[in-house]
């Protein structure tokens, strides 16, 4: 839940910012900062001999997920529009659980389908699909491409390297990322693309960027792959639902209006979450 309220308080900071940079070049700089705020802490907290150790090659294949994840998102908002982006962006608690299934041998409970289903409707509820409309097609492809990357990378996170702590793999596998976003940014600005400008950019610019980068992805993902290795990549997805409602909440303290019906949304989220879990017992057929 706090990984996904700081996750949240970055989107507001990605308003401000998308209009200044091309969306490879702002995601290649958020990855970077990310990454380059992570590792000098990481070393502080544990030493250099885990940096050393770590299979680098290894952190940097499964950080391309991740990077690639963001790229396709990119790539799909640009073509389907905000709206589509958030829709498809919902179905990586259904992606997730359908990774434990396979790969891990879960077994599907009535308690977690109807958590999962609760979870999807309060995260649909949620958006203003008046917006824009959605748009299926490519950017709805790609948008759900960037949501099995994104999964299959925060799985491959926890699994992929089993001695480090959160804080370790998380460091390595932004690396990783940014390694992966900085190039492709790289490939698309050598073969004609648009040079990054800063020259309008001010502290608030930079405050945004901080916040987007070294807050909403650094911080947050190392406690979204605290909660991966203790709830799994199913459960810990359930919230990400919720993040529109979180998202209201830092609007409202800022000044803007109440939004009940996003309050509501995030309640069936919630009550969704609980279900899944199992905290809040189901009053028929218990948990088979």
């Amino acid at each position: 839940m706090i990984s996904m309220l700081i996750w949240a308080s970055g989107l507001p900071a990605a308003d401000r910012l998308i209009p200044l940079l091309p969306g490879d070049q702002l995601a290649a700089l958020r990855m970077a900062l990310a990454a380059g705020a992570l590792v000098p802490f990481w070393v502080l907290r544990e030493g250099i001999a885990p940096l050393q150790a770590v299979n680098w090659p290894r952190g940097i294949a499964v950080g391309s997920l991740i990077g690639l994840g963001a790229w396709f998102l990119i790539l799909g908002q640009a073509r389907g529009g905000a709206v589509t982006a958030a829709v498809i962006a919902s179905t990586l608690p259904v992606v997730g659980i359908t990774l434990e299934v396979m790969l891990d041998g879960r077994r599907l409970t009535l308690a977690l389908i109807l958590g999962l289903l609760l979870s999807l409707a309060g995260g649909v509820m949620a958006l203003d699909l008046g917006a824009g409309g959605m748009n299926l097609g490519l950017g709805a492809l790609l948008c759900f491409a960037s949501v099995v990357a994104f999964a299959l990378g925060s799985r491959l996170t926890v699994t992929a390297f089993p001695r480090e702590t959160p804080l370790g793999r998380t460091a390595v596998t932004l690396t990783g990322a940014a390694v992966a976003v900085l190039a492709a940014s790289g490939l698309q600005w050598g073969l004609g693309g648009p040079a990054p400008q800063f020259a309008g950019w001010g502290w608030a610019e930079v405050g945004a960027m901080l916040l987007l980068s070294v807050g909403a992805l650094g911080v947050s993902q190392v406690m979204w792959i605290m909660s991966v290795e203790r709830l799994g990549i199913g459960l810990s997805a359930l919230h990400i639902n919720a993040a529109p409602f979180y998202v209201m909440l830092i609007l409202f303290a800022l000044g803007q209006a109440w939004d009940w019906s996003q309050a509501l949304a995030a309640t069936v989220v919630g009550l969704g979450v609980l279900v899944a879990q199992g905290i809040l017992p189901l009053p028929f057929g218990g948990r088979r």
